[in-house]
């Protein structure tokens, strides 16, 4: 029997008309009830979107590390006849042409993401909050018993002892609540959703590196503040001032390690 209150599994080419905002209204509000349904549609929009970065980067390093000279070697047992010319720039070429046709490929460009990266989580959480408008947040419940489940979950996974009056801040309103998962690093995502600035998060994983002052950076147009505690590393991003992402950092800080 099927269940008609669910909302529909939008498929990638819808996704993609969403995400260059080609849909009118009720078919952005019918994805943004399937995204609120099931947070996995997220990932799948994040990697949809992943046209902005650095492959050709990426695939240069591939193809530095392509087996060339084994691939030449192999090509001169050939006889003479059945030896094509062909040059370096071919087997290049056709080396990510192979790799880029597999899974492999995704992997590996993941992993070379990841060795680009030196906080590579925080690149994570700004290739996603990219992807955010207001209206993916603007209809989300934000009832107290909702905010309260939404926390279990991440207290469960991340061994933290959140509330919703921990997380309170001036003039924002507090939206979602949901954990991620990368390599099965959990991340969890606190979202937020300010009437001038737009979408701003909270975000949190596990580490071990000891605790850190606050610093600042700048990822895809937005400030990110970010520091560590004993056993977790967090961050703010949003377009709001760095100034301001300071000051709520600070206290919420103050707030979490009470």
């Amino acid at each position: 029997m099927n269940d008609h209150s669910r909302p529909t599994i939008p498929s990638d080419e819808q996704l993609v008309a969403y995400l260059d905002d080609q849909l009118d209204i009720e078919q952005r509000a019918r994805i943004d009830d399937a995204i609120n349904e099931d947070p996995t549609l997220n990932l799948r929009l994040q990697w949809l979107a992943r046209s902005n970065l650095p492959f050709k980067e990426a695939y240069d390093e591939l193809g530095r590390q392509a087996p060339v000279e084994r691939l030449q070697a192999m090509l001169d047992t050939l006889p003479s006849p059945a030896r094509p010319a062909l040059n370096r720039r071919w087997f290049l070429a056709a080396a990510a042409g192979l790799v880029v046709s597999s899974v492999v490929a995704d992997r590996l460009f993941l992993g070379w993401q990841l060795s680009q990266e030196k906080s590579n989580w925080r690149g994570l959480v700004a290739d996603y909050m990219s992807l955010y408008v207001p209206q993916t947040l603007e209809h989300l419940p934000s009832d107290d018993s909702t905010q309260r489940a939404q926390l279990r979950t991440i207290d469960t996974r991340l061994g933290l002892n959140l509330a919703p009056a921990k997380l309170t801040l001036p003039r924002l309103e507090f939206k979602r609540a949901q954990i991620l998962e990368y390599d099965g690093v959990p991340i969890a995502q606190i979202t937020y959703l300010d009437p001038t600035h737009g979408p701003m998060a909270l975000c949190v994983t596990r580490s071990n590196k000891g605790s850190r002052p606050f610093a600042q950076e700048r990822r895809h147009n937005m400030n990110v503040v970010y520091w560590a505690d004993t056993e977790h590393a967090w961050m703010l991003i949003g377009h709001n001032t760095m100034a301001d992402l300071e000051d709520m950092a600070k206290v919420l800080r103050g707030r979490l390690s009470a």
